[in-house]
């Protein structure tokens, strides 16, 4: 079928003119993987993983468009959106770990929450998907999470982490970083977050029904990704006039991104090994190539 979903979206998006290639290479093909994978089930859930500023916003909105041009209604859960506000994470700092004021690592999500919308998207009826706002580092108000009607044919949950396994517990005695050997020299951070891929996170990524892996060429191109993302969204509030609260200064980057080291590298590892798809990009977030596990 002729995808005249793609230049509106590019447009829409403000996406480089080279997107329309990649849309037409790489997204529409996938689109139509996910309508055979699907099958009958409503909705089907496709767990999609890739590291920090690997695409996979842009990338879920891009399936969102070509599945609907499709006629297949398509909902996106972002686990950035389950993150816990700094009031609820900084009681987590006090009772594990100090580390855990910094969003991201597994056990700074609400899980639960996202269990609860699973249920609800297989239910009939309006969900009102979270939202976080990055900005000033708190979900924002329940006023403006947006609505979707339930049940979708399709449901991507996207993230960093979707499909992180734990690792073994001999793993986590060699740091990975100098964040580790110095800030968590008792494994006390590593090892609660890695209890946590263990238990609630493995119940909220078994709801996936095919995992997709953005694989990063290596993890030293994590940081400039970061900071690429960083520096649009320092942009995109000046040109709103709003302050940058909680966005991230350029040395900053690098401690940051320290924290979710340890999972991405595992996760580089293992996950092309049973994820059902991978796809390998390069330095430019461009794909190269792709490799199914047969999972």
């Amino acid at each position: 079928m002729p995808d005249t979903w793609i230049e509106p979206f590019v447009v829409q998006q403000g996406l480089p003119p080279g997107f329309r290639a990649t849309a037409e290479r790489v997204v529409a093909p996938l689109a139509d993987w996910i309508m055979r994978e699907a099958g009958g089930k409503r909705p089907f859930v496709l767990g999609l993983a890739g590291a920090q500023g690997s695409g996979k916003s842009t990338l879920s909105l891009a399936l969102q468009a070509a599945l609907d041009a499709r006629g297949r209604a398509t909902a996106i859960l972002s686990i950035d959106d389950l993150y816990l506000g700094r009031s609820a994470r900084f009681s987590l700092a006090e009772r594990v770990h100090p580390l855990f004021r910094t969003r991201g690592p597994p056990g700074t999500h609400d899980v639960a929450l996202g269990l609860a919308l699973f249920t609800a998207l297989g239910r009939a009826g309006d969900v009102h998907l979270p939202r976080f706002s990055k900005a000033d580092d708190e979900p924002a108000p329940r006023a403006n999470w947006p609505s979707c009607p339930a049940p979708p044919d399709v449901v991507i949950l996207e993230g960093w982490c979707v499909g992180a396994q734990p690792q073994p517990a001999a793993a986590l005695s060699a740091p990975v970083n100098a964040l580790e050997a110095l800030e968590d020299a008792d494994r006390r951070w590593r090892t609660y977050a890695n209890d946590q891929l263990a238990g609630p996170y493995a119940e909220l990524f078994a709801r996936a029904d095919r995992l997709m892996y953005l694989r990063p060429p290596s993890f030293d191109v994590v940081a400039r990704w970061r900071g690429d993302q960083e520096r649009q969204l320092r942009d995109r509030l000046a040109a709103e006039g709003r302050p940058a609260i909680a966005t991230l200064a350029d040395d900053q980057i690098p401690r940051f991104v320290a924290h979710y080291e340890r999972v991405t590298r595992a996760m580089m590892a293992d996950l092309p090994s049973f994820a059902a798809l991978t796809l390998q990009l390069d330095d430019q977030r461009e794909v190269t190539g792709w490799s199914r596990s047969g999972r």
